[in-house]
């Protein structure tokens, strides 16, 4: 929903005013349209599974494991957006009770602690792909390897994103976690 002071929310006989807003897609990442096949193939494989279960009566084996393993992909992938988009969770309240040096530190440990994170996920990824060696699917015979690639390509994105959002908190010299810590409680948002 979208409105604005010279458009309210409410017409005129009490009924709710909606229109969408313009799909802006050039800010998305290329994660996001990563994810976006990933999701459809889901889609498509979900659908089959539907259509020969049901409409045939005769469930293709193959459709269960492969929708698990795209679910997995699209969990992956997509995180890595949340990261590039910086909208992981945090406690923006700690920010208004901090002052403004700590809660600077606070960012960024934060940030540290992130790229921390994935950066152990990659090598822990790594190091368990090569433990794996040739283990395949358990009724397509396709390496398992797949599937932790798709799971260790995320974590990549995910630790490049990291680095670029600090890199970019540090240039701006406040983080988003700040910023709206910065903001007054009795102010609107």
């Amino acid at each position: 929903m979208h409105s604005t002071p010279d458009q309210p929310l409410v017409d005129g006989e009490g009924g709710l005013r909606v229109e969408d807003e313009e799909a802006e897609l050039s800010d998305t990442p290329i994660e996001g349209w990563i994810a976006l096949v990933l999701f459809w193939a889901l889609g498509l494989t979900v659908l089959y599974q539907f259509f020969t279960r049901y409409a045939l009566n005769d469930s293709a084996a193959w459709t269960e494991e492969i929708a698990r393993y795209l679910l997995i992909g699209v969990v992956f992938v997509g995180a890595a957006v949340g990261v590039a988009r910086n909208t992981h969770i945090r406690v923006e309240l700690a920010y208004r009770l901090l002052s403004a040096r700590t809660g600077r530190a606070l960012a960024i440990a934060a940030d540290v602690a992130g790229i921390a994170f994935f950066a152990a996920t990659v090598v822990l990824t790594a190091q368990m792909m090569q433990r794996m060696g040739n283990y395949k699917m358990t009724i397509v015979e396709l390496p398992m390897n797949i599937v932790y690639g798709v799971c260790l390509a995320g974590f990549a994105a995910m630790l490049v994103r990291s680095c670029l959002c600090m890199r970019e908190h540090w240039k701006e010299g406040l983080s988003e976690a700040e910023r709206a810590g910065n903001v007054n409680v009795n102010e609107p948002a």
